[in-house]
């Protein structure tokens, strides 16, 4: 009855949203932002419209004063060439390639104007204007790309800065980076646990809510475990430590953000596709607007050009660019709030679509938690004598029911036996020889190999022992279900998904957990290792499978499924297999995460539709379509529009901060 835990190896790499923009950057952009506005003041006053209405003397020397106070500005946008320049040669066109385009065709010609001057077509103003709305643009998208990084800021406030260790019997204070495994540090009341670790000396409740999201504190004593993070409340503690940094839960958390950071929604690689196109489209329709208006139209150059120029501005893909981003940082700080780890980002659209949830009973549905409610003899050996056996055959075992029998067998102060050539018959049990006989101990399955017929009248969770000759007799256990699984399964069916359940346990156990939480489906008697098959056979029909499983043995099933959800993970948070790790051992939280899922894709379709939509009208509008109406757009109402479409985008993703689950 032993289990397996694949661990993930933990790299820790940086990752922003976006340009490389992050929280720094926020802050960088809008720095730019205000000393850009105060530049703007003088700017707009040498305009020659606002000098005429406020009726300000118009000297030779306002052109020059506004080239130099332009070129200072036009000086906070080589920004945006620089990220261009990175955009050009990973040959990925996007946003920064049209914002510099824009930008420096209108600075360039506005330039050429104050030299040359027959042109008389200064933009000054207008590309001013716009790399002022660029600049507040680039803060929002920066401070919503920060949503992420701000769930990781609130995972580093889980931890002290520093920790008291001993030193010759001395306390000394170090900083928390500085811990290794096998140290010992000291943890007083009030202070927070520094580092995964098994209690040495002393005993305390600990507040582990932060990270399992059980309010109660928890009495813990001398070889008990601690997690990272949690609250010493009332003891002092000698704890040494097992893992530390990135290895500890917090770590592992932290881990797990940072890897969600880099995966991308379906919907967002459509958003990255049309950014480029549309980088092209706002090209060519800036180059065909110049020649048509110059060359069938018979326009001016400078007519022609502010046309071109506007188009570029308008189409820059400000809204397109930040319509998923948005969405899915908040997306990812929401739900590290409500104790979800999204790690693959893509899985958002399967979850909102899913058919069927399957959950692992033992541990999921159920505490995991079993009681010993009774022994029963089948041979001259008395319940005593059973027990002792069943409890030296578990010795080594990692499983709940073989934990379960040994700490039965201990609260009865009976002697265990020396075992040897123990074998683990997986998904079966367990056999070992004890005084020279060889026992075994496990389920129907096992007996079955050793020919033993079990009785078929049990309905409770039983092992059975046995030696080569006869059945000796059983154990039978109780495994409570958890208060949180009926409404976690009433949930489900309200959203009309319909539930399974897998179990190894037999029929007859099987069905009275299934009667009771109202289950549409279960499967009994399955192994670990065919767990998956059950998941595939409801996908061959054309089902979009949600496996829900402690992450201790469901690795094959987990991988199977569309999604794979690691609940109760604990200290052991990186799950490899998952898609998503539910911190609380609370099934309820599965039908909050497809709840989640589908308000993140509705925001996510919402402001792809507009961010798309009001460039198909913006771009024809900016070339002159609707000239014949003399309806013209300059370049700065063309920053003005296409800066509010990105403000509702980024508004529109705000509002899901306001969700309930």
């Amino acid at each position: 009855m032993n289990c397996c835990h694949t661990k993930q190896t933990h790299t820790h790499t940086h990752n922003t949203h976006g340009h490389g923009m992050g929280h720094g950057d926020a802050s960088s952009y809008l720095k730019r932002f205000w000393i850009v506005t105060v530049l703007l003041v003088p700017l707009t006053l040498l305009h020659p419209t606002v000098t005429q209405v406020l009726a300000l003397p118009d000297i030779a020397i306002n052109t020059w004063i506004q080239f130099g106070i332009a070129t200072l500005i036009f000086g906070f946008s080589l920004v945006f060439f620089k990220h261009a320049w990175h955009e050009i040669q990973s040959r990925q066109y996007g946003m920064m390639t049209l914002v510099s385009l824009a930008t420096g065709a209108g600075y360039t010609f506005s330039v050429a104007s104050t030299f040359i001057s027959s042109l008389h077509a200064e933009f000054y103003l207008e590309i001013s204007t716009l790399i002022w709305i660029l600049l507040f643009g680039h803060y929002l998208e920066a401070k919503s790309s920060s949503a992420a990084g701000n769930a990781l800021q609130e995972v580093t406030k889980l931890l002290p800065q520093k920790a008291l260790t001993q030193v010759e019997g001395k306390e000394v204070e170090v900083e928390v980076s500085d811990l290794k495994e096998h140290d010992t540090v000291i943890v007083k009341p009030g202070q927070k646990i520094p580092a995964d670790g098994v209690i040495t000396k002393g005993s305390a409740h600990i507040d582990e809510s932060l990270i399992s999201g059980e309010s109660k504190p928890i009495r813990k004593e001398e070889g008990d475990s601690v997690v990272a993070g949690s609250l010493c409340i009332d003891g002092s503690l000698l704890i040494t430590l097992t893992r530390v940094g990135e290895h500890s839960t917090v770590g592992q958390i932290y881990t797990l953000i940072e890897k969600a950071g880099k995966t991308k929604p379906h919907s967002q690689k459509i958003a990255d596709k049309a950014s480029a196109i549309l980088t092209f489209i706002a090209g060519i329709t800036a180059l065909t607007t110049l020649l048509i208006w110059t060359l069938v139209v018979g326009e001016t150059f400078v007519f022609a050009i502010t046309l071109a120029i506007t188009v570029l501005v308008i189409a820059c893909p400000h809204a397109l660019g930040l319509a998923i981003p948005t969405v899915t940082t908040i997306a990812t700080s929401l739900a590290v709030k409500h104790g979800f780890f999204i790690k693959d980002l893509s899985k958002i659209e399967h979850i909102k679509k899913v058919d069927y949830v399957i959950f692992d009973k033992t541990g999921t549905l159920t505490e995991g938690v079993f009681g010993v409610t009774g022994v029963t003899s089948m041979s001259t050996k008395d319940e005593d004598e059973i027990l002792r056996i069943a409890a030296s055959l578990e010795q080594g075992s990692s499983h709940i029911i073989g934990q379960s029998i040994l700490s039965h067998a201990r609260s009865k102060n009976i002697s265990l036996a020396q075992i040897e050539h123990f074998k683990n018959k997986s998904g079966r049990g367990v056999e070992a020889t004890i005084d020279g006989v060889v026992y075994a101990i496990g389920n129907e399955k096992l007996m079955n190999e050793l020919n033993h017929s079990t009785p078929d009248t049990i309905t409770e969770t039983v092992v059975f022992v046995a030696d080569k000759e006869e059945l000796l007799g059983y154990i039978t256990l109780a495994d409570a279900i958890k208060e949180s699984s009926s409404q976690a399964i009433e949930n489900l069916h309200s959203m009309g998904i319909h539930v399974a359940m897998l179990t190894g346990d037999n029929e007859h156990v099987a069905k009275k957990v299934s009667t009771q939480l109202d289950i549409d489906l279960y499967f009994a008697n399955v192994l670990p290792e065919d767990k998956y098959t059950h998941i595939k056979k409801l996908q061959d029909q054309g089902n979009i499978v949600l496996m829900v499983g402690d992450g201790v043995n469901d690795a094959p099933a987990l991988t199977q499924a569309d999604i794979g959800v690691a609940i109760g993970a604990g200290t052991d948070v990186a799950v490899e297999a998952g898609d998503v790790v539910l911190m609380n051992n609370n099934p309820a939280d599965v039908a909050r995460l497809i709840s989640l899922s589908k308000k993140v894709y509705v925001k996510m379709i919402q402001n792809l539709v507009w961010a798309l939509g009001y460039n198909i009208i913006a771009i024809p509008a900016a070339a002159g379509v609707f000239a014949l109406w003399g309806f013209f757009l300059r370049p700065e109402i063309g920053a003005l529009f296409m800066s509010l479409s990105t403000v509702i985008v980024v508004i529109n993703a705000m509002t899901l901060k306001r969700i309930t689950l």
